[in-house]
């Protein structure tokens, strides 16, 4: 699940920064995109830490 969030932001972020955003450099929208799917990635993980050690609390 976390992977395939990670891989789905990459595109969209990257229309919205062609489309919407109007930036015309590739390198801006590379490392916009990827900074938005790590983010994603890393968020995902924390939440998943946090939900785990939460029900390990609980037991």
């Amino acid at each position: 699940m976390q992977e395939l969030l990670t891989a789905i932001t990459y595109p969209i972020v990257w229309l919205i920064c062609s489309y919407v955003l109007r930036i015309e450099s590739g390198m801006a929208k590379l490392l916009i995109s990827l900074t938005a799917a790590i983010l994603v990635y890393v968020l995902v993980g924390m939440k998943r830490s946090h939900k785990e050690k939460k029900e390990d609390q609980d037991d």
